[in-house]
């Protein structure tokens, strides 16, 4: 596995701080509700990551943050390359256009 991106995401994104909370929350039988209050977040963003990321673990379902962290981390690397960086006659029009020409 690779290591854990560590860095504050923007605030579109849950942060593995975040991440941690909710696990921690949800450990005490916290609602998705009162989760989003304690957090400051919606509770569709708090439902959404709960139902992203909860899987069973021996009988129960089990909410854990490092591996959503990760899962997380790689649904947010690219999976092709920049359009610029495969196609010759698009990168070119782009530099004369950026050129001023």
């Amino acid at each position: 596995m690779t290591p854990l991106d560590l860095a504050e995401p923007s605030g579109r994104y849950l942060s593995f701080v975040e991440r941690e909370e909710l696990a921690l929350l949800r450990a005490r039988g916290l609602g998705v509700r009162a989760i989003g209050r304690e957090m400051g977040r919606d509770p569709g963003t708090i439902s959404r990551e709960l139902r992203r990321n909860t899987a069973t673990r021996g009988g129960k379902l089990e909410y854990r943050a490092t591996v959503a962290q990760w899962k997380a981390q790689m649904a947010a690397k690219r999976p092709k390359p920049a359009k610029l960086a495969t196609n010759d006659r698009l990168r070119e029009y782009v530099r004369e256009r950026l050129s001023g020409g």
